[in-house]
C-alpha cells in the first residue's frame, strides 16, 4: 500500500498530465499545418498514457480517483491559443516543457517517463525554432551564414504575449508606487487624481515613444541590411550565389539540385535579393520587423491599461478607504499579471501570483513610507 505521500504525488503527477493532454488537444484542434497538427496530437496521446499510468497506480491503492479539474493556467492558454492562435502561444509552452522536462528524473518508478518528458521538450522547441526560422524539420542555417558577415545583425522579434505582459505590469507598478508615495505624504484626494492620471499619461508616451524608436531603428537596419545584400548582388554574385546554394543544401536539398536552384534565382537580381533577405538575413521585406506606429499604440494602450488599476478608487472613495481600494484593487491586477506569467516562466498560477503581489506591495510600502516621512518633514 502506497503512502499519503505517494498517494499525493500520484495525483499531482496524474493532474499535470491531464492539463498538458488538454492544451495539446487545443492545439491540434486549431493548428492549421496538417505535420504540426500531428505532432500536437501525439504529443496529447503519449500525456493521456503517462496520466493512464498514475490513474492505474491510484486503482491498484485502492483509490477511485475523480479526474482533476483543469489548472487555472491550463484554461488560460487554452484562451489564448483559440484567440490569438498556436505560434502566439508556443514560446511559453516550449519554456514550461523546458522546465519540466526532469519532473521526474527523482522518481524511481518513472524513469521511462521521464525520459519521454524529455523528448516531449526537445519537440516542442524544435517546433518553436521551426516556425521561427521557416523550415519544416530543421533550424534554417540561413541565421549562421549571415552571422558570418560581420555587419549582419539579426533583427529578432520577441514573445508577443511576454512583452504585453510585462507591459501592462510596469504600468501597473510604477503609478501603484508613485500615488502610494504621494498619499505616504497625506496629499488630497484631488492632488492624487492629478497625480495618478499624469504618471499613467507620461508613462505611456514614454514607453510609446520607447517602442516606436525601437521598431523604427530596426526598420532602419533591416533597410541597410538589404542595400548591403543588393550591393553584394551587384559586385559578387557568384559569393552570394554560393551562399543561397549552402542554405538550400542546409535545407535538405541534393548539392548539385540546391547549385542549380541557386543560379536560376540569380538570374533575377529583385527576385536573388528578395530571397537572400528571407532566408539569409531573416527578414521579410514587405514587413521590416513592423509598423512602429501600431507598436508604440499597442505599448501605451498596455501601459496604461496596467497604470489605471491605482487610480480607480480615488475616483469614487476617499482618504485610507481609497488607499485601501487602491491596495485591493492593484492586488488583483498583480495577481493577474502573476497568472499570465507563469505562462512562460514554467512556475505555478498561484507561486507566481502570490509572489508578484508580495513584490509589489513591497515596493509600494516602500514608497509610501518615503512619502510619509518627505510629507512630515516638509510639514
Amino acid at each position: 500500500m502506497a503512502s499519503q505521500h505517494e498517494l499525493k504525488r500520484y495525483r499531482t503527477n496524474l493532474a499535470d498530465e491531464l492539463d498538458s493532454a488538454a492544451l495539446y488537444e487545443t492545439l491540434a484542434h486549431v493548428e492549421k499545418d496538417t505535420a504540426r497538427r500531428d505532432v500536437f496530437q501525439q504529443l496529447a496521446d503519449s500525456e493521456r498514457e503517462h496520466a493512464q499510468v498514475w490513474l492505474d497506480k491510484l486503482h491498484a491503492n485502492g483509490i477511485e480517483a475523480r479526474l482533476p479539474r483543469r489548472s487555472v493556467k491550463t484554461h488560460l492558454m487554452r484562451a489564448l491559443v483559440h484567440t490569438f492562435g498556436p505560434s502566439f502561444v508556443l514560446p511559453a509552452i516550449a519554456a514550461i516543457e523546458t522546465a519540466d522536462r526532469n519532473k521526474y528524473a527523482n522518481q524511481p518508478d518513472a524513469a521511462r517517463l521521464s525520459a519521454e518528458e524529455q523528448h516531449h521538450a526537445d519537440v516542442v522547441q524544435a517546433v518553436v525554432d521551426a516556425a521561427r526560422n521557416g523550415a519544416s524539420n530543421a533550424e534554417s542555417k540561413g541565421a549562421q551564414i549571415a552571422n558570418a558577415e560581420s555587419w549582419h545583425k539579426g533583427v529578432r522579434s520577441g514573445n508577443d504575449l511576454r512583452a504585453a505582459v510585462l507591459g501592462a505590469n510596469d504600468g501597473l507598478v510604477s503609478n501603484f508606487c508613485l500615488i502610494m508615495g504621494v498619499a505616504g505624504a497625506g496629499t488630497g484626494n484631488k492632488a492624487i487624481l492629478l497625480t495618478g492620471f499624469a504618471g499613467l499619461i507620461a508613462g505611456a508616451c514614454s514607453m510609446a515613444l520607447g517602442e516606436w524608436l525601437s521598431v523604427t531603428n530596426a526598420r532602419e537596419l533591416a533597410r541597410t541590411q538589404i542595400a548591403k545584400e543588393a550591393d553584394e548582388i551587384e559586385h559578387t554574385p557568384d559569393a552570394e550565389r554560393h551562399e543561397l546554394a549552402l542554405i538550400y543544401q542546409a535545407k535538405g536539398i541534393e548539392a548539385g539540385e540546391a547549385r542549380r536552384i541557386a543560379s536560376q534565382i540569380m538570374r533575377d537580381k529583385d527576385k536573388a535579393l528578395d530571397t537572400l533577405t528571407r532566408e539569409e538575413l531573416g527578414i521579410d521585406p514587405a514587413e521590416l520587423g513592423g509598423n512602429p506606429w501600431s507598436a508604440a499604440g499597442v505599448s501605451f494602450c498596455l501601459f496604461s491599461l496596467g497604470a489605471i488599476f491605482p487610480v480607480l478608487p480615488f475616483l469614487w472613495a476617499h482618504g485610507l478607504q481609497a488607499i485601501l481600494q487602491c491596495v485591493a484593487l492593484s492586488g488583483a491586477g498583480l495577481a493577474a499579471v502573476g497568472v499570465f506569467t507563469s505562462l512562460f516562466n514554467g512556475r505555478g498560477a498561484l507561486f507566481s501570483a502570490f509572489r508578484q503581489i508580495v513584490i509589489g506591495l513591497i515596493a509600494a510600502a516602500f514608497t509610501f513610507g518615503v512619502g510619509r516621512l518627505l510629507g512630515v518633514s516638509i510639514s
